[in-house]
């Protein structure tokens, strides 16, 4: 029975890091649908997105299901709990990834981004893609020192998110109000999925050392500093 019991709590595992790979896949395509206009491309990432929620309330309801049967306490506990708030992170960055592909079908047969910006958005959504990868290896390996590297690799996301915000406010801006609206929507949607990213990454070093990022940072920077 227990060892049921653990094969369900490794399947929840599974699903999330097939969740972390559907995300990354949808927001690469969903980047190529924007900067091509792809009008194909981008309405198959807005329908694929339904498998990303698929799995996010299947989990739901294995982890509810789990926490009625098994009543877990301690470590198991706090498995099936994070899972439920990682598998929410992994599903709104499906959700953000299908926004960027809409904005792409809204414009079509034009780009969304104006070719001055290609690189920057493409940079964006490959750096965000790469985040949540990691993120999903982060689930897989619970290595604490990987998920708490993340942070530091967001900080690249908002330096391009900022770029992309000078060039809106700049003079010389001449693409007109309804592209800079979709090209400041665009750069919130990989801001933000990058920071889904994030959170995800932050639950893994709770999941295992039972501490938030902050409580574990100061008391493995204490531990060091008594060690000097």
């Amino acid at each position: 029975m227990r060892d049921a019991y653990h094969e369900e709590l490794d399947s929840i595992g599974d699903s999330l890091v097939e969740m972390a790979r559907l995300a990354g896949s949808a927001l690469g395509r969903a980047t190529t649908a924007l900067l091509d206009a792809d009008l194909a491309l981008a309405e198959s990432v807005i329908a694929a997105d339904g498998k990303i929620n698929d799995l996010h309330h299947d989990l739901e309801n294995r982890a509810i299901d789990l926490l009625a049967r098994q009543q877990p306490v301690a470590t198991d506990l706090r498995i099936v709990v994070t899972s439920l708030r990682m598998s929410a992170d992994l599903e709104r960055c499906g959700d953000l990834a299908r926004h960027v592909a809409k904005v792409a079908r809204l414009r079509y047969p034009e780009s969304a981004v104006p070719s001055d910006l290609h690189a920057t958005v493409l940079e964006l959504g490959q750096l965000a893609q790469r985040l949540v990868a990691k993120a999903g290896l982060v689930i897989a390996t619970k290595d604490v020192d990987k998920a708490l590297e993340l942070e530091q690799d967001d900080d690249a996301i908002d330096a391009l998110h900022r770029e992309l915000f000078a060039h809106l406010i700049d003079d010389r801006w001449h693409h007109g109000i309804e592209t800079a609206v979709d090209v400041t929507l665009v750069g919130r949607y990989y801001e933000r999925f990058a920071d889904h990213a994030v959170s995800v990454a932050k639950r893994v070093v709770y999941l295992v050392t039972g501490e938030h990022v902050d409580e574990f940072v100061a008391a493995s920077e204490a531990a060091g500093a008594v060690g000097e």
